[in-house]
């Protein structure tokens, strides 16, 4: 199998205009066994991604997901410590996916963005269900391939080289900049 090649080598983001999403890294999401990466892998990516985006003054969202009908979450349904910073945008999903009644496309479109950039856990389930819908109401989809992860190497690897690629770009945290205003 050959590697996806089909992002733009020169992209060049609008920090005005873009957002990091990162999808349910919560400490009892981040210590499931994953691959290709390990939970803590993704989450100093992510970690790192979310400063570059802070710094560039782009507006970073975090999903986390709670069990719809219980009345208290499993221990380490929180996202994981020191992620959540101030000016950042956390969503709180009962789906699957970020979007389906959590009011994250009105605030994203309040704030004029329509470029996603995509990081999380699982690369397959939350971070693919969750860009899918993105893709469906007219955003444009970066995703970081190393900045993410799933139960399975085999997993990951559909949703990064056969899926994301028909959906958007497909980057390595290296990749990702703001163009001359950022």
């Amino acid at each position: 199998m050959t590697p996806p090649q089909t992002h733009e080598p020169r992209l060049s983001l609008d920090p005005e205009r873009t957002a990091l999403v990162l999808v349910d890294l919560m400490d009892r999401v981040v210590a499931l066994p994953l691959e290709p990466y390990k939970g803590p892998e993704v989450l100093a990516v992510a970690e790192e991604l979310a400063g570059v985006f802070r710094s560039a003054g782009a507006l970073v969202v975090l999903i986390r997901v709670e069990r719809p009908g219980i009345a208290e979450q499993p221990a380490g349904s929180g996202l994981a410590d020191g992620l959540l910073r101030e000016g950042d945008l956390e969503i709180v999903k009962g789906t699957i996916g970020g979007f389906q009644g959590t009011g994250l496309e009105e605030r994203l479109r309040e704030r004029g963005v329509d470029t996603l950039v995509f990081g999380g856990i699982a690369t397959n389930l939350g971070v693919e269900s969750t860009a899918r819908a993105a893709g469906d109401l007219g955003h444009e989809l970066v995703f970081v391939e190393d900045a993410m992860s799933a139960l399975t190497a085999a997993e990951h690897q559909a949703s990064v080289r056969l899926d994301f690629p028909r959906l958007g770009s497909v980057v390595t945290a290296g990749e990702v900049r703001f163009g001359a205003g950022g």
